[in-house]
């Protein structure tokens, strides 16, 4: 394990490493980090952008990298468990029962669901680590080896993408709704948002701040999930070489400040591993978790 951190965290120390003397030629502008520019010809049907960029492309990883993975590991199951396949059954063993049956007290509508909240929490866990992996897909700059440019290593993740987040969320609410009313009907399941024993005039109030609340469930899963990504990547970016750029931008572009990323690169490898410890996949079983949650309450009584 340690090999193959110390594995990930040179490319990485690499990576944050090239933003001091880029910015000294005046091409590094961090904010770039997180633009969504096309990766070759723009495709726009009226007024929608089809092109392929580097969101899209991490989008596409994530998918093959999680279908692919789980496959694998499902074509070999074994009756006395390695390593990984322990960690996989602990995986099942988390989204299945504690989270899913955790929260939906009816088994059928537990059962239903399961693959529906495992697929949630697996697809943003992957898109999380994969984030935090360095890869050549930093297509502003690039390595000239003859008549081919290799991109360079950079860090992006599709869940620091707010689109990304309110998709997923939209996902999750829609189908809360939609389970809620199949199991009681569209007058019983609306009326259940007033807690019971409360009547009269004070349950109009209370509906629509209900009512309300469940608008800003959007809100309360998708921001989560998008704010925390992004501000992990953004602190990284910091803490792994940025105030050695802002010195040098305030001080004529030194190169002599570049000296200061032996200090602040080790700081932002230290930041990546908790990031990639923690937060990656505590922000997927957040997010799976909210989710079963709410379609548990969508399909319970008051």
């Amino acid at each position: 394990m340690t090999r193959r951190l110390a594995a990930l965290a040179t490319p990485l120390a690499l990576a944050l490493a090239a933003p001091s003397a880029a910015f000294g030629q005046e091409k590094f502008q961090p904010q770039n980090e997180f633009k969504v520019e096309p990766i070759g010809p723009e495709l726009k049907l009226g007024p929608v952008d089809m092109s392929f960029n580097r969101f899209v492309l991490y989008l596409l990883i994530t998918a093959v990298v999680t279908c692919g993975v789980m496959i694998y590991i499902a074509k070999r199951m074994e009756g006395r468990p390695n390593r990984v396949q322990t960690a996989v059954e602990a995986a099942y063993d988390l989204t299945s029962n504690q989270i899913t049956r955790g929260n939906i007290g009816n088994a059928k509508v537990a059962a239903r669901w399961f693959p529906f909240i495992a697929t949630v929490f697996l697809f943003i866990w992957f898109a999380n680590m994969i984030g935090f992996i360095p890869l050549p897909t930093n297509f502003e700059q690039s390595i000239e080896i003859g008549p081919v440019a290799i991109p360079t290593f950079a860090l992006y993740a599709a869940t620091a993408n707010f689109s990304f987040a309110l998709v997923l969320a939209l996902v999750v609410w829609f189908s809360y709704h939609i389970e809620g009313i199949r199991a009681k009907g569209p007058i019983v399941y609306v009326k259940g948002w007033v807690p019971e024993g409360v009547t009269g005039i004070m349950a109009v109030p209370i509906f629509f701040i209900e009512a309300l609340s469940q608008l800003l469930r959007l809100g309360s899963l998708s921001a989560r999930l998008f704010a925390n990504i992004l501000a992990g990547h953004m602190l990284l970016l910091l803490t792994a070489g940025g105030m050695a750029v802002i010195l040098a931008s305030q001080s004529g572009m030194s190169p002599t400040y570049a000296l200061l990323n032996i200090v602040t690169i080790p700081v932002g490898v230290a930041f990546w591993l908790f990031e990639i410890s923690l937060v990656a996949t505590l922000q997927a079983y957040i997010f799976a978790m909210l989710s079963s949650i709410y379609l548990g309450e969508a399909v319970e009584g008051h």
